[in-house]
């Protein structure tokens, strides 16, 4: 197993920037697909800029040797984010994953979930070290080789900044960055490596982006229109403004979240209500997701979509926001309106003797459906049939409903077909607020959150004169509403350092019973995943690197 593991994290890992795509046979014209050799790929710009497709198709792509449902960014999504939040819940399966969602697996270093974002995040930076190696000596204008540069350089620093979050010590943990950062693989070299700090992972992160933006601006060129999943310089400052953010560098994550989000208006109710399965003016970056790129039932839309496959034929839905969290937003608010809300169904869970289960589906009978309430039932049946977006596949079809369960998410087609937002410029005004927050410029950060929500009026007369927690917590209760489902939910709470505290229904939240559970910020290795054993065992360098930082080099 060993041997084979070292074989994967190897050359899948590293030579499989090779190949620079996934599992199709053929390049489209500018869409992720496809497989080529390192030499064709790189013969010329139209070639290379196929490969950035192939880069962009493995973020959603499944890696076969990790099972079912490791499928690029929506396996982050899912198992390292979603699940082991506070305010994301899947109560059907919750017994069964509750390992998972109660961050159990963090020290277990021969464990698929340990291993899965390690091996993934590194076989996108072997792909773009192959591009940024050999783009110089291209056949065609300089000005495309200058773009494809900056977007490999860009895929690296996203990859390396996603590493940072699940494997090292938050930033106040580091004393100043002293402690093990990540493996720094900036050429296509495929052997022993040291270890960087968490300082040098940053500084090298800061670069990326740096030489990105400059390398885009010098080249006057943008991606094609509407082609979300390759990077341009919009994104460079996004993934620079999140580096800096986790890193407490608040003045740099302030400045590039302004710089990110130029030319992406904040989108309009009408686009907030239409799925989050397309692509709409805010949308920074995000998968390919059109029919001819499924990943079928490995797709996000399959399992997180409220008219994906699951929601239509089981009665697990599409998952659901935590009750508390969503109770303290008010019932106008656009958000909202993509949850079934006990506000919309004229009940109150809270009220004893209301639920007679533990999952919290809305019955007509009580048979562990949680309410058994026919009023409610028909109010959930009527608001849900209400919401159904005109063609696209009919929304829980299976007419099974959970306390505030979503409808933010959609498919164009099912079992899971659907664009997926990877960064939005509504992120960058919530980073804005965060960034003002902690730099002490009240005035600034409460003038982000009211744009924010008054803008495109998703919070109808919203105002905002807090001030210290107060001001802290409206900016966390928006951005968890705002981002739900997104990939931040549980690296979010990494950052503020602080605990995860979920409450059954029986204490007033809606979290089974196997998840209900207080997730203290200084467990779990301070939230650290461990390296896992096929790197520790392949890399002699990193055999001796704890997460403090001795003996890495």
């Amino acid at each position: 197993m060993n041997k084979y593991m070292n074989k994967v994290f190897a050359l899948g890992m590293v030579v499989g920037a090779l190949t620079l795509g996934s599992c199709s046979s053929d390049y489209l014209d500018t869409d992720p697909t496809g497989s080529l050799n390192a030499s064709g790929a790189l013969q010329n710009t139209d070639e290379a800029m196929k490969s950035l497709n192939g880069i962009a198709k493995c973020m959603t792509t499944q890696q076969s040797y990790f099972g079912q449902g490791f499928c690029g960014e929506n396996a982050i999504y899912r198992l390292y984010e979603s699940m082991p939040s506070q305010n994301w819940n899947y109560n059907v399966y919750a017994a069964g994953w509750s390992p998972l969602h109660n961050q159990e697996f963090h020290m277990n270093t021969n464990s698929v979930y340990d291993s899965y974002a390690w091996y993934y995040y590194y076989q996108l930076v072997g792909q773009a070290n192959t591009i940024i190696a050999g783009i110089d000596n291209a056949e065609g204008s300089e000005a495309d080789r200058q773009f494809i540069k900056a977007a490999a350089l860009t895929f690296r620093a996203y990859s390396f900044e996603k590493l940072v979050r699940y494997y090292c010590y938050r930033w106040q943990d580091s004393n100043n960055g002293a402690s093990r950062g990540i493996v720094l693989r900036l050429d296509e070299t495929t052997g022993d490596h040291n270890v960087a700090t968490l300082a040098e992972t940053y500084a090298q992160i800061y670069k990326d982006c740096q030489d990105a933006i400059a390398l885009f601006n010098e080249s006057g060129v943008d991606r094609p229109s509407g082609k979300v999943w390759i990077p341009n310089v919009n994104v460079a400052h996004a993934v620079y403004a999140r580096a800096a953010l986790n890193r407490q560098d608040y003045a740099t994550a302030l400045a590039e979240a302004k710089a990110a989000r130029q030319g992406y208006p904040l989108m309009s109710n009408e686009d907030y209500m239409a799925g989050f399965c397309r692509p709409t003016s805010e949308w920074i970056m995000g998968s390919f997701g059109d029919a001819t790129e499924n990943t079928w039932y490995w797709s996000y839309g399959t399992q997180d979509a409220c008219n994906g496959y699951y929601a239509a034929a089981t009665q697990c839905g599409a998952g659901s926001i935590g009750h508390e969290l969503i109770s303290r937003i008010p019932n106008d608010d656009v958000r909202k309106q993509n949850f079934i809300t006990e506000d919309k169904l004229g009940i109150d869970i809270t009220k004893p003797g209301t639920l007679d289960g533990t999952y919290g589906y809305i019955g007509l009978t009580s048979d562990l459906l949680g309410i058994a309430d026919k009023d409610a039932y028909m109010a959930a049946y009527e608001f849900v049939n209400s919401r159904q977006i005109s063609g696209l596949p009919p929304v829980y079809e299976s007419e099974i409903y959970h306390i505030d369960g979503q409808l933010k998410f959609w498919v164009l087609d099912l079992p899971g077909v659907s664009y997926l937002p990877f960064i939005r410029s509504s992120e960058m005004y919530l980073i804005e607020a965060e960034a003002n927050y902690f730099l002490g410029d009240i005035p600034a950060a409460q003038a982000s959150l009211v744009e924010l929500n008054t803008a495109t009026n998703r919070t109808p007369g919203y105002t905002c004169t807090l001030t210290g927690e107060d001001l802290f917590n409206e900016i966390k209760d928006y951005r968890e509403v705002e981002l739900w489902g997104e990939g931040f939910a549980w690296s979010d709470y990494k950052r503020w350092n602080i605990p995860v505290v979920r409450h059954s229904f029986a204490q007033g939240g809606n979290a089974h019973a196997a998840v209900a559970i207080t997730v203290a910020a200084d467990s779990g290795n301070k939230w650290t995943w461990e390296v896992p054993l096929a790197e520790t065992e392949y890399n002699e360098a990193f055999k001796n690197a704890d997460a403090t930082g001795a003996t890495m080099k």
